[in-house]
């Protein structure tokens, strides 16, 4: 499935146009003199498309720092004045979009805790329909890629144009390194669902600590994002959000000297050739991989029908945790990493189930 969005290139304000948008600032709008602090340190670095503030914080609880409200767009509208950044804001209801642009904000982002409910992402479109403003919409906080997709296609049909993905991570009762599970998948399929929609990363909420943000940076610029929204503080320290997750701006400059740029595809033809013939080898394999795995299916339907005739039940749980374990063990003496084992192998398993399942309850042959 394709989807036809009416898309209009964010304005990058990078002298380099060849680097993606770049969207840094503090967490959280805390005073004035954080502000423009941040902001100049920042400007310094001719590297940032847009300086980034919140100005009214969801929490999950009542008694956090919310965020200081209207003032907050004063001091983003002085940051402007003073060091000529763009600006850029979070808008989560139609007070916060009339504000904002009341304001000249340069752009708006609808966060991830908006963008899982239709009717705020609604109220929002149509508070914005007749601007010609920049909008980024965050990935809902569940990994459920038609909130995301329809979320953007209500601001799209309010005739907002210059518009654009942010994949900030999704959460999960897994633990990981990660404050929230990156689950590039779900980023690479919107883009393929819409490819002419920009995508930009947010590594700050992915990587829920500063040592983890370049990391994150550098994974979104090798799957060719658009761009990066990072959060810095002249202060992390004393943040009244997310203090752990931002980086200073020296941090920030450094992390982009030293992240890599990299080639869509290769420019000699020798070079064009021998990455051909390697994707030729994966297409093979893979071939090989799913007819191996038709293979295995047709087992199941076997053992399916044995289980039925035998009246056994279909989940042998010791036989699973024996299998689990060994093929854990081969992977990892293959240089496979052990937790892709165990994910793939849960679905292939899973599938294996659902076929002796129907088998048994006469669903399926």
């Amino acid at each position: 499935m394709k989807l036809d969005l009416t898309i209009t290139p964010i304005p990058n304000h990078l002298e380099n146009s060849r680097w993606p948008v770049q969207i840094a600032g503090p967490c959280s709008a805390e005073s004035e003199e954080q502000m423009l602090d941040t902001a100049q340190q920042l400007k310094k670095m001719n590297r940032v498309s847009y300086f980034r503030a919140g100005v009214w914080k969801p929490r999950t609880r009542p008694g956090a720092f919310e965020g200081v409200g209207e003032v907050g767009l004063k001091w983003l509208q002085m940051v402007k004045k003073e060091t000529g950044l763009h600006t850029a804001c979070e808008v989560a209801t139609t007070e916060h979009v009339e504000l904002a642009l009341k304001y000249g904000v340069d752009l708006l982002w609808v966060g991830a805790r908006t963008s899982v409910n239709p009717f705020s992402v609604q109220d929002i479109a149509d508070a914005l329909r007749g601007s010609q403003i920049c909008v980024l919409v965050k990935n809902p906080v569940n990994p459920d890629l038609q909130l995301w997709i329809g979320a953007l296609e209500r601001l799209n049909r309010a005739g907002i144009t210059q518009l654009a993905a942010i994949h900030r991570g999704f959460s999960g009762f897994e633990k990981t390194p990660f404050r929230n599970a990156p689950m590039w998948s779900i980023a690479i399929e919107l883009r393929a669902i819409c490819p002419n929609l920009p995508i930009i990363c947010d590594p700050s909420h992915i990587a829920g600590i500063a040592d983890l943000v370049p990391l994150v940076a550098q994974k979104a610029l090798d799957i060719d994002m658009a761009g990066l929204m990072v959060e810095v503080h002249n202060n992390p320290g004393i943040a009244k959000s997310d203090a752990q997750q931002q980086l200073t701006p020296s941090a920030y400059t450094q992390m982009i000297a030293d992240l890599c740029l990299r080639e869509i595809s290769p420019t000699q033809q020798e070079a064009r050739n021998e990455l051909e013939e390697y994707r030729r080898d994966i297409d093979n394999l893979d071939d090989i991989v799913l007819q191996k795995l038709g293979q295995r299916m047709d087992i199941a339907r076997k053992i399916g029908n044995y289980k039925k005739n035998n009246n056994l039940m279909a989940l042998q749980l010791n036989r699973w945790e024996q299998l689990i374990r060994h093929r854990q063990q081969m992977g990892k003496a293959m240089g496979i990493n052990p937790e892709f084992i165990k994910k793939f192998f849960e679905l292939v398993h899973e599938e294996s189930i659902n076929i002796q399942t129907e088998i048994m309850n006469g669903i399926g042959k």
